[in-house]
């Protein structure tokens, strides 16, 4: 069983994406939604983070603020960083036993925002990234998560340009608004599975 990775970054469609895989029968695991669980339900991540960001950032039920820690390491790469090793070391892990668990597929895929930045790349057969042009990136991100110009401009300069991005993937799919999604899913689809034979 093939284990591809995917990619994009904020507001690219990556998750539109990764639905179309979805009905095709290729099970996702979503990094992102992993990543929250283990904040809200892993005694020790969530200690580690107050030890890394203060008690401040637990909101009153106990839980981790979500909103209060993406404020915080969108502003400050050193903050994302330390979030990040946090976070990965278990995430990983999560994805490992996930993908052992996963019979009679031809591959999994591993939907993860720092794919390349992680150097998780290296450890899956092949990598897709999703681009789109900036302003619509922009744009989604604005409606979707109700923030400012400002918030998103942050949250992209700390991302991986989405030129290197292409350059380290082996599929892109281009996600703009005149962009036919499910065909271009369904190619890459065909060629993973032509690499099983």
């Amino acid at each position: 069983m093939l284990r591809i990775g995917i990619t994009g970054g904020i507001g690219s469609g990556k998750s539109t994406v990764t639905r179309i895989f979805n009905l095709l029968d290729i099970p996702v695991f979503i990094s992102d939604i992993e990543s929250k669980i283990l904040l809200d339900y892993d005694d020790k991540i969530r200690q580690k983070v107050v030890d890394s960001f203060g008690p401040d950032i637990l909101s009153e039920t106990g839980f981790v603020d979500r909103k209060k820690l993406a404020t915080l390491v969108f502003s400050a790469p050193e903050k994302l960083q330390t979030l990040n090793a946090i976070m990965h070391p278990s995430v990983e892990q999560a994805f490992l036993l996930w993908a052992n668990n996963q019979k009679n597929v031809p591959y999994v895929l591993k939907e993860s925002a720092i794919l390349f930045e992680s150097g998780l790349h290296k450890h899956m057969d092949k990598n897709i990234v999703v681009v789109a042009p900036d302003l619509l990136r922009i744009k989604r991100v604005m409606q979707r998560d109700g923030l400012s110009l400002d918030e998103v401009q942050k949250r992209l300069n700390n991302q991986m340009p989405q030129s290197e991005k292409q350059n380290l993937a082996n599929f892109v799919i281009e996600n703009a608004e005149d962009s036919m999604l499910i065909p271009q899913v369904i190619a890459i689809h065909e060629q993973i599975l032509s690499l099983n034979n």
